[in-house]
């Protein structure tokens, strides 16, 4: 079985920054993409970016580019999204996933998720 355990959101102002991290245990060998979504009210969950890390190969969703960086510690089996310049928009519950591979930003593709943390920006 796989687990994955998400940390590291919280409340900020406008134009701050959080770092999440979503750490992986179990049977994760062959999951080598790895993808963060989010889901905000009144919307369905939508992706926000995925790490390939067998090739380092990253994905954002348009509105995050230039903001927010994924990124993968193979040993630690460990991935993070680093949010900077963050925006009331941004607020939601962030959640990570697992998956073999695929369309990044297609819930449908991943097998494993994370509990989801809580991402609120406000004055």
């Amino acid at each position: 079985q796989v687990q994955l355990v998400e940390s590291g959101g919280g409340s900020v102002q406008p134009g701050g920054s959080l770092r999440l991290s979503c750490k992986a245990s179990g049977r994760t060998s062959k999951l080598y993409l790895r993808g963060w979504f989010r889901q905000t009210p009144g919307k369905g969950r939508e992706g926000v970016a995925a790490i390939r890390y067998g090739s380092g190969a990253t994905e954002y969703a348009d509105s995050v580019k230039g903001r927010f960086t994924v990124s993968h510690d193979i040993p630690e089996d460990t991935s993070f999204l680093q949010m900077n310049n963050l925006k009331p928009d941004d607020t939601g519950v962030y959640y990570c996933a697992a998956s073999t591979g695929g369309p990044w930003d297609q819930e449908r593709i991943y097998f494993y998720w994370g509990q989801g943390t809580q991402v609120t920006v406000s004055p």
